[in-house]
């Protein structure tokens, strides 16, 4: 069964990083589109970083400031630099996986970022 693990949230200073992990348990073929989102308290998600057929594409807010990539194994990652107390939320990975039977996405459990001095 696939399942994805989300770690490296937790609270931070205005100007502080963090790097989140999106790790993938269970056998599968490969990692297709994938990307970050996050949810503030009374806010819709929104996509934050994406890789969409090989594209990168980023939200205005946190362009130069956040950086999406991926290992060659299964674990996709979200560095933040220079975090600022807009950027507080529950941050959650999506992939498109090919299990080698399905192609569908995935979402991880959400990791909360806080920044606040």
């Amino acid at each position: 069964q696939v399942q994805l693990v989300e770690s490296g949230g937790g609270l931070v200073q205005p100007g502080g990083s963090l790097k989140l992990s999106c790790a993938v348990s269970g056998s599968i073929f490969s990692i297709n589109d994938m990307g970050w989102y996050r949810q503030a308290p009374g806010k819709q998600r929104e996509l934050v970083a994406g890789i969409t057929g090989g594209r990168l594409n980023y939200a205005d807010s946190v362009k130069d400031r956040f950086t999406i990539s991926r290992d060659n194994a299964k674990s996709v990652y979200l560095q933040m630099n220079s975090l600022k107390p807009e950027d507080t939320a529950v941050y959650y990975c999506n992939l498109q996986i090919n299990t080698g039977v399905v192609l569908r996405d995935y979402w991880g459990q959400g990791t909360q970022v806080t920044v606040s001095s």
